[in-house]
């Protein structure tokens, strides 16, 4: 039997629709034909990374799809008796959006004219269900390189936290929406959501690890055919646009330095090379993309479980398709920014 092709995975961030990312994993930890090496994360693909590591080194893959359903229990539980629920309309249609709820409305409105700083300081409540779900000791010895994502507010550069660095204040850096939360001070420093620098990170992939294949598990859509023309959707695109905006970057310096690579053989040894030798495989759903912006803060159970088959669907999709190509050439052609560029 061939050894296992080691892999890394790229996981973005986007509230709720996380549970998306969640049903890849669930779904790629049934494969025996891949090993797991790296993960970089943002916001809710941070938090899945860390209790995909934690769940692994304590119990196998087992043990880290057992622990990200429990997490995803655990928010889905804790969302219950949050403000942000669905109208009743929006219920009988059978919306996931949260368009027409009064206090999601309320809050919205809110946000352009108040501050966090200017409401009484409440506790986070990912704080009590990382403490409860993540044994943070567990993942300085995890076989899984982790690379969290936050932004720097004073330099607007983001910072890459790895596993011995990891604490529940990182993690929810990584997930700090200026406009909900107050900055969230590590080592001195505030910090903010790490999708405004690297939603994810592909760098540490590239340079701290031996795999050369990435799957990209996207949430935010690059592309959108149509021109937004309300006022809520203008905002939920200048979000995407900021959101993807530096791992296209990335994508495009690897399909830059591949054709660099290409046509001058000297640059086998170097870093330039192991840059034009990654390759990127991206799994994401039509569904998810169709979904509101407003759907990212509703967690409530029945629908995170429909965005985790979701993502399990997706998963096999691409298995059936792309098996074969992992470890031997990229699915996702990058070329085309380039192109676009």
């Amino acid at each position: 039997m061939a050894d296992p092709i080691l892999v890394d995975l790229a996981l973005q961030g986007g509230g709720s629709h996380g549970a998306f990312s969640w049903g890849v994993i669930d779904r790629m930890l049934e494969e025996d034909d891949f090993r797991l090496e790296g993960i970089s994360g943002t916001s809710a693909g941070a938090m899945n990374a860390a209790v995909l590591a934690c769940g692994l080194t304590a119990g196998g893959r087992d043990g880290a799809r057992a622990a990200l359903e429990t997490f995803w229990k655990k928010v889905a539980d804790g969302a219950r008796f949050s403000p942000f629920q669905r109208s009743p309309l929006d219920v009988i249609l059978g919306r996931w959006s949260l368009d027409y709820s009064p206090m999601y409305l309320a809050a919205e409105a809110m946000s352009r004219l108040v501050s966090p700083y200017d409401l009484p300081i409440t506790a986070n409540p990912l704080a009590k269900i990382l403490e409860d779900t993540l044994d943070f000791d567990r993942l300085v010895h995890s076989p899984i390189k982790l690379f969290i994502t936050a932004t720097n507010v004073r330099t607007g550069r983001g910072r890459v936290f790895r596993n011995a660095d990891i604490t529940p204040q990182v993690l929810m850096a990584s997930a700090c929406l200026p406009t909900m939360f107050q900055a969230v001070e590590i080592d001195g420093e505030f910090y903010w959501d790490g999708g405004y620098s690297g939603n994810p990170t592909i760098t540490p992939l590239v340079r701290e690890c031996r795999s050369r294949d990435t799957m990209l598990v996207q949430i935010n859509p690059v592309r959108r055919e149509a021109v937004p023309t309300t006022a809520r959707d203008i905002v939920n695109r200048l979000s995407e646009v900021s959101f993807n905006a530096v791992l296209l970057k990335e994508l495009r310096m690897i399909a830059l330095l591949r054709q660099v690579a290409e046509a001058d053989h000297d640059h086998s040894d170097c870093e330039t090379a192991r840059w034009a030798g990654m390759r990127i495989h991206r799994i994401a759903s039509a569904t998810v993309d169709a979904l509101g912006s407003s759907s990212k803060m509703n967690a409530e159970w029945p629908f995170l479980t429909m965005l985790r088959d979701e993502g399990r669907k997706s998963a096999d999709a691409f298995l059936a398709a792309h098996r074969g190509d992992v470890g031997v050439r990229s699915t996702f052609d990058i070329d085309e920014l380039v192109d676009e560029g």
